[in-house]
């Protein structure tokens, strides 16, 4: 029987796990929600046995007392020969709150209920959050997180399908822009701050532009700093991407941040995603942009 390529989506609930196993449908995957891990396996070999060859499965926190076999089960899974990717996504509390909010879904976990000084009481949805984020962190350290705070769904679904046409690259190499002003991506492995450097924002003519926009990308490569801090990025992803594969790492997100995001961190993401673009599989994301 032949391989399989197969996502696992799981993450905190109300981060998108519903959009992106949509969108997977959309790529041709055949999808399955919520499945049971125990069941995993059996699934997978059915696939099989009917021809299949993509399969997207979601798991949630409903799952989480079986969820600490899948290290296992991904061991399995890839020692027979099937490409296996695992996303986890992820958002902000606050981000999380209005989402729950604005659809006036309950939280899985609220159902369940606890004692507090003799009486039965229902979580509130900060708690229950809190809760999943404890119950998920295991599987979170063996997973391409996605912070989706903000993200839009157009978004979302566009990056998992791009996420999705890695194939068997053995890392996916993630460099990513932001602003510290609305706080470092919780997806981040390595994080670089490039706010020492001279900020275009300041330039009317520049203001408006953005990182990818040339005049933008000819004031900073000008600026011997500038020029000087890219190159010691460079080099320090250069120098350490080696013990990252090593270490059977398949994602490293490397997020740049400046002050508003748009000008001095994407120029960098640009840049360094064009220097590795040759010889990695490389993903790049622009999250104020976006």
């Amino acid at each position: 029987m032949a391989a399989m390529r197969i996502i696992l989506i799981t993450g905190i609930s109300g981060s998108g796990k519903s959009v992106g196993l949509k969108a997977l449908e959309d790529a041709g995957y055949f999808c399955v929600d919520n499945l049971p891990p125990p069941l995993l396996r059996a699934l997978v070999t059915a696939r099989q046995e009917e021809g299949g060859d993509m399969l997207a499965v979601s798991m949630d926190a409903r799952s989480a007392r079986s969820l600490i076999g899948l290290p296992a089960d991904l061991e399995w899974l890839r020692n027979q020969g099937h490409d296996v990717k695992v996303l986890f996504l992820t958002a902000k509390t606050d981000s999380l709150i209005a989402r729950f909010s604005e659809t006036r879904r309950s939280h899985p976990l609220s159902h369940r209920s606890y004692v507090s000084d003799n009486a039965t009481e229902r979580r509130t949805l900060t708690e229950c959050i809190r809760e999943e984020r404890e119950m998920l962190a295991g599987i979170e350290e063996i997973s391409h997180v996605v912070d989706t705070s903000g993200m839009r769904a157009n978004k979302l679904r566009a990056w998992i399908k791009a996420f999705a046409d890695t194939g068997h690259a053995p890392l996916t190499l993630l460099f990513e822009s932001f602003a510290f002003k609305f706080g470092v991506p919780l997806d981040a492995d390595l994080v670089f701050d490039v706010r020492t450097l001279p900020n275009p924002h300041y330039d009317e003519a520049l203001r408006p532009l953005t990182g990818r926009d040339a005049p933008v990308q000819e004031f900073l490569a000008a600026q011997p700093d500038a020029v000087e801090l890219l190159a010691d990025i460079r080099g320090f992803v250069d120098k350490w991407l080696p013990a990252f594969k090593k270490d059977n790492r398949g994602y490293l997100t490397v997020a740049i941040g400046c002050t508003g995001g748009q000008h001095r961190s994407v120029y960098f993401v640009e840049r360094l995603a064009a220097h590795f673009r040759p010889t990695e599989h490389v993903l790049l994301r622009h999250r104020e942009l976006d």
